[in-house]
């Protein structure tokens, strides 16, 4: 089901006009818009970086689950299960999301080699 979730995913940037550079990261593929992470294959569902302030109406829709890292909460995520998007207009609207807070999000820092 992953496969089919980039390749929805690939033709849902495409026709919004997003340029997009795809990264292995997490055990899968994430989609990094304007050098940050944008959302990503996590678990055979979707890693979704949203705006906090309205996650919490996010995490009320099926399929969807905090994101923890170590005991600490990561609040501008969402992880969205296979049953959260069991069709394309549901991938589309957790990418809309995603893209909608995207030029708000901060980009990591640059890692010296």
């Amino acid at each position: 089901m992953q496969d089919l979730y980039y390749e929805w995913a690939r033709t849902i940037l495409t026709a919004n006009g997003v340029v997009w550079e795809e990264k292995k990261m997490m055990g899968g593929t994430t989609f990094m818009v304007e050098e940050k992470l944008c959302f990503g294959g996590l678990n055979g569902g979707l890693l979704c970086r949203i705006d906090p302030a309205e996650r919490a109406s996010l995490l009320e829709r099926t399929g969807t689950k905090v994101i923890r890292q170590g005991d600490r909460e990561m609040k501008g995520y969402v992880h969205v299960q296979p049953e959260g998007i069991p069709a394309y207009e549901d991938l589309e609207f957790w990418i809309q999301k995603c893209l909608e807070f995207n030029p708000k999000a901060k980009a990591s820092k640059k890692r010296g080699r």
